[in-house]
């Protein structure tokens, strides 16, 4: 960190050695993320080399998992004594909050009955149909109009270029739960910095689908088959501003969707096949990494993956 002001050095250009992580500082994410991963690794906990952000500790034939998102930590495993220590030991370094039974977690609401759990964010999407003044508004059956092609048209310009970028942030973070609208939003991000009036209109209609089903969320099924399924399929040269080639996927562990993706490919591909073939090679890495993922977790799939393409 930088020297304050009115402290004297004997050399130029001196800074000063970070000894504790303080709120506001750059360095401070990353010096309690180091703190926190020590502590855990002192304990015996393995770090996913998957996913950076999930320990696992396997002793006595009992398994334990946690995941952190900053400072927030779901803790799920086996073992009712491994919980008690690990959060003892945490308790006195970082004084933590308990929250019991995981129900509620960034946003996402999550209820436990004997079929399943199932994942919701019915309260921020009220949220952010009060926030943005549609909650009285005509509901939209479709997040997306059929008959209206994004682009960079030569509709009026939007000049709250602000309002429309928490819009689409918001919905950004709607899709962790929400996969009907990751390709409208994935369209939406592409005009951050020149939003026109047309877009913005798309944005409020994405609101006003989301009001009509405000509770529509995943559901995880206890009985679901350990087996890993793609899908995935590419819509050849869509966006007529660069002529690129949008591919989509979507993963299923068992009966259960896991993950999604709406992404715009980086080149120019010369046919459908080609636009078919790398839309296949998104899904097939992420198919891998999923796999490496369920390793880490403990988890053995009773068949290989298995990746369909529409072609």
């Amino acid at each position: 960190m930088s020297i304050p002001q009115g402290v004297t050095t004997s050399k130029p250009n001196q800074v000063c050695k970070l000894l504790k992580s303080l709120y506001g500082l750059k360095q401070a994410s990353r010096k309690w993320y180091e703190k926190l991963t020590s502590v855990l690794l002192a304990q015996g906990y393995a770090q996913s080399s998957s996913y950076h952000s999930l320990f696992t500790l396997y002793k006595n034939s009992s398994f334990t998992a946690l995941l952190l998102y900053v400072d927030d930590i779901i803790l799920t495993g086996d073992s009712l004594d491994e919980f008690l220590h690990i959060k003892k030991i945490m308790d006195d370094l970082f004084k933590i909050k308990k929250l019991g039974q995981l129900k509620y977690f960034l946003g996402i609401e999550v209820a436990h009955s004997s079929q399943g759990v199932t994942l919701c964010q019915r309260k921020y999407c009220l949220d952010l149909s009060q926030d943005t003044g549609l909650l009285g508004a005509k509901l939209a059956k479709t997040p997306l109009d059929p008959f209206v092609k994004l682009h960079q048209d030569t509709s009026p310009p939007f000049e709250d270029i602000a309002s429309y970028r928490r819009l689409v942030g918001k919905l950004l973070y709607l899709t962790t739960i929400r996969p009907d609208i990751a390709f409208v939003t994935q369209q939406l991000s592409q005009f951050l910095t020149t939003p026109t009036q047309v877009h913005y209109d798309t944005a409020c209609r994405v609101v006003k689908y989301l009001k009509s089903s405000p509770g529509r969320g995943l559901f995880f099924s206890r009985t679901s088959k350990l087996q890993l399924l793609g899908f995935t399929d590419a819509d050849w040269a869509d966006c007529l501003d660069t002529r690129r080639s949008t591919s989509g996927y979507c993963s299923f562990l068992g009966s259960s969707l896991i993950s999604w993706h709406a992404k715009k490919q980086h080149i120019i591909a010369r046919s459908s096949s080609e636009a078919e073939y790398r839309a296949l090679s998104f899904a097939a890495c992420e198919l891998q990494w999923l796999a490496y993922l369920l390793k880490d977790l403990r988890v053995s799939c009773v068949k290989p993956p298995v990746l369909y393409c529409d072609n």
